[in-house]
């Protein structure tokens, strides 16, 4: 018998799936405890519908991705720092400091988690890789002046 879950089965399948189960299993446990129904033609045809619009989504958010990626490839930010006398800066610039200047700059906002830079603790030119969706890159560079 098919089923739709509606619920996480350990061993069958995670919510939205259709599984194919013994009559017994889906009647007695499955279907009383409202883990699953009977996949109707009605449940397929909205499931198909459902991952038609998902896969939709998850297209235009990786066009978005890729568009916001052409648009920040090769840019250059400049962020101002504090220094000691030797011309080190006091503490580093962080990957919230490069986010913050990225949306000040250009109106874009990138998670700080996305971001992944080396140490920077001296003035200078620097270059870091904006993480913007899995297998969207872009490289940024960061100049950092006093």
């Amino acid at each position: 018998m098919k089923v739709y879950l509606l619920k996480d089965v350990l061993g069958k399948g995670k919510k939205g799936d259709i599984v194919e189960v013994s009559d017994g299993y889906a009647k007695n446990f499955l279907i009383p405890k409202k883990l699953a129904v009977i996949a109707t033609n009605e449940i397929l045809l909205e499931k198909k519908s459902k991952d038609e619009a998902s896969s939709y989504h998850k297209e235009q958010e990786l066009l978005k991705a890729k568009e916001t990626a052409k648009f920040l490839e090769n840019k250059t930010i400049e962020i101002h720092a504090k220094s000691g006398k030797n011309g080190k800066l006091f503490g580093s610039v962080t990957s919230k400091e490069i986010a913050n200047e990225i949306e000040k700059t250009f109106g874009v906002k990138i998670d700080k988690k996305k971001i992944e830079a080396e140490e920077i603790k001296t003035f200078g030119q620097f270059e870091v890789k904006l993480k913007i969706m899995a297998g969207v890159v872009a490289k940024l560079k960061v100049f950092v002046k006093e």
